[in-house]
């Protein structure tokens, strides 16, 4: 009989991986939207709100302190408000997916967003880094009751230009589903393999540009007046340095860019969400503190 030769495992480091959630609810009451809820498990945590514009609208400020996701990372965020409470979210910096490690186990991400009868959300984080090599799955699902609001964006840097290092290699799912009332309006689906699929090189995809950015606002009803906001955030395009445009599906304003620099895409949607706050939640745009920092 042969003798069985062992075979030698390499344990997995569980150490640096984190399973993280974190799970926030706002409601509106007498002293304004507070935080009702605010549950987290790893490290996700919000700085207690803030309230620049008053106690009607809560500034908060979500904090992942590893600062990035490294192979086996689970992210969870869930962000519910309640019937006629307000909120903005953001983040103080970029988020980042480092390379993934030999194993090739994802990296996730999964946001929630569920907006209240008569209230409003405003999820405008800073940009994603993805690094070359990542393995990653980005989803966001939002849903909205009736007469809900919800501005909304995204901004994606593909690899580390500033050190020539493109994303050549590497896997990227990114989703996004809306609902409103429970009927599917806008679902976006991007998956990017650069080592055998020629999508971020194609003229029909992302033209070889590192950064892509989508900016949802909406529902603007059918009688809504829209035609002039529409006008004035193709102006906003039009002087953009590098590709970008605007464009009204169904009940949803979207503002898209691709270019090469994240802070452009930034400065773009931070001028059309100026514009556009006004008309849909009847307030001038109010910067998050940490913005200027």
């Amino acid at each position: 009989m042969n003798a069985i030769t062992p075979v030698k495992v390499t344990p997995i480091d569980t150490a640096s991986r984190w399973q993280a959630e974190l799970n926030l609810g706002l409601v509106n009451t007498a002293r304004g939207t507070v935080l009702r809820r605010c549950r987290h498990k790893g490290p996700l945590y919000v700085q207690k709100p803030f309230y620049p514009e008053g106690r009607e609208l809560a500034h908060l400020y979500l904090l992942h302190p590893p600062g990035g996701m490294v192979s086996g990372d689970d992210l969870k965020i869930n962000v519910e408000t309640a019937s006629h409470a307000q909120a903005l979210v953001t983040t103080p910096g970029a988020g980042r997916v480092y390379r993934a490690r030999p194993d090739r186990s994802l990296q996730k991400q999964q946001i929630k967003l569920k907006v209240g009868a008569h209230s409003s959300l405003e999820w405008l984080p800073l940009e994603n880094i993805i690094f070359p090599d990542a393995c990653t799955e980005l989803s966001i699902d939002i849903e909205l009751e009736e007469a809900a609001s919800v501005i909304f964006w995204e901004i994606t840097c593909l690899g580390l230009q500033a050190s020539n290092e493109p994303f050549d290699r590497g896997q990227v799912d990114q989703r996004l589903q809306l609902y409103r009332q429970e009927r599917l309006k806008l679902r976006e689906v991007l998956r990017l393999q650069p080592e055998s699929n020629r999508l971020m090189q194609s003229r029909a995809g992302l033209n070889g540009c590192s950064v892509n950015g989508l900016m949802v606002a909406g529902p603007f009803l059918p009688d809504s007046d829209t035609e002039e906001l529409m006008e004035q955030l193709r102006a906003c395009c039009d002087d953009a340095a590098e590709l970008a445009g605007i464009s009204l599906n169904d009940e949803f304003i979207q503002v898209r860019y691709l270019g090469n620099c994240s802070e452009a895409a930034r400065l773009l949607f931070t001028r059309c969400w100026k514009l556009i706050r006004p008309k849909l939640l009847g307030r001038d745009g109010c910067e998050p503190r940490i913005w200027a920092t």
